[in-house]
């Protein structure tokens, strides 16, 4: 308990999935958290059930590619809590499944305007607020598919492939502000995000959650504590020497 006490955090796409695993444990940990989404159900919903369970929380509906939603947003969240000091750059789509050569422009650019341009946005615009704080921490979410290829899903791979080098450039450009930034790579997380792509397999959902579980050596996929979990870990000061650096969750995907 108490791991990101008097912490005030920012979580995209804290909605469903790792975002709302993530937004549950920060608060538990102690972290004030602002849930932003454009599903205003669900991040109501994780906003309400923060407080029903004693802690803070409010829920802001944001567009991420949005820069003035953004900004708007994350001025309104240090008012009301005191401050910022963690941001973490959950929001994002999987886009397109097909070949590079199939790939219309369009789709490659619907996908890296919220993948990358939103991490962009969202890191700009928190600087300010951690700055007057005197530390921040940034987390972003990556993927090991921003670390290896599978022959699938070309944009998403090189957005994720982006936001790993803008983590670590970023990471130089305010280590001497005391702001943090490292970015987290899962493996195959059961979310709704995973779940839809399973829809689309041939064999249904169950037959694609069994071929993913076999891909991974410790025999399954994870869950979205798994994810949550490490977010806690780099939004504490438990991590205060670690920046520029790569958190891979995995269960052993890319050791092999």
């Amino acid at each position: 308990m108490n791991r990101v006490q008097g912490k005030v955090a920012v979580v995209t796409g804290g909605g469903v999935g790792i975002g709302r695993a993530a937004a549950i444990r920060l608060a538990e940990e102690g972290a004030a958290v602002a849930v932003l989404d454009i599903d205003d159900e669900a991040g109501e919903a994780v906003a309400a059930q923060i407080t029903e369970a004693g802690g803070q929380a409010g829920f802001w509906h944001v567009d991420t590619t949005d820069e003035g939603a953004v900004c708007d947003a994350f001025a309104a969240i240090a008012e009301r809590f005191g401050g910022l000091q963690v941001l973490v750059n959950n929001a994002g789509i999987a886009g397109v499944n097909k070949p590079t050569d199939e790939v219309t422009r369009e789709e490659w650019e619907a996908l890296f305007d919220v993948n990358v341009t939103g991490v962009f946005l969202c890191t700009k615009h928190a600087i300010k607020h951690m700055r007057a704080a005197g530390h921040g921490s940034i987390i972003n979410l990556s993927s090991i598919y921003g670390l290896i290829g599978a022959a699938d899903l070309p944009p998403y791979h090189a957005s994720k492939g982006a936001v790993r080098l803008m983590t670590k450039n970023d990471a130089l450009f305010y280590a001497a502000e005391g702001i943090r930034v490292n970015s987290i790579h899962p493996a195959y997380i059961w979310t709704p995000l995973v779940e839809n792509l399973g829809k689309e397999h041939p064999g249904g959902v169950d037959a694609f959650r069994k071929l993913l579980d076999d891909k991974h050596p410790v025999g399954h996929v994870g869950e979205p504590d798994d994810i949550a979990w490490g977010v806690v870990y780099l939004a504490s000061d438990e991590s205060k020497f670690i920046t520029g650096s790569e958190l891979v969750i995995d269960g052993g995907y890319t050791a092999q």
